[in-house]
């Protein structure tokens, strides 16, 4: 997976940002309260601690929200990504039946992965 990012490998940034960065934000319309976009959704444990049949009824759940969201909304993105993440057990469990064939594993789970996106977004 991606490796994470440590605080002996984050640089700080040298240079400043203009001042007309600095000032708030004059438009309060525009800013859209995520917490609010996101309500409604059940709260989602680590997706290692969740057991299948939970992640089933989950996706059901998400399955269902996300096909009444608008795409290319925060919110949509978010619950795509989380249907994504909380499969990807599935994808590990389908992958390790191929572990017979000359593909490295990693292979295997990137195809899986991939194919798993494309079949959310087809939903």
């Amino acid at each position: 997976m991606s490796p994470r990012l440590d605080g002996s490998r984050t640089h700080q940034a040298t240079s400043t940002l203009p001042p007309e960065h600095l000032d708030p934000i004059e438009h309060h319309d525009a800013v859209v309260d995520h917490d609010d976009a996101l309500a409604g959704l059940p709260d989602i444990p680590a997706y290692d601690e969740v057991a299948p049949a939970d992640a089933r009824a989950l996706s059901k759940t998400l399955f269902e929200r996300l096909e009444s969201l608008e795409e290319g909304t925060h919110e949509y993105a978010y619950v795509r990504n989380t249907l994504v993440e909380l499969n990807l057990a599935l994808v590990k469990f389908a992958a390790s039946r191929f572990r017979s064939r000359s593909e490295p594993m990693e292979d295997i789970i990137q195809v899986g992965t991939i194919g798993l996106i494309k079949a959310i977004d087809r939903f």
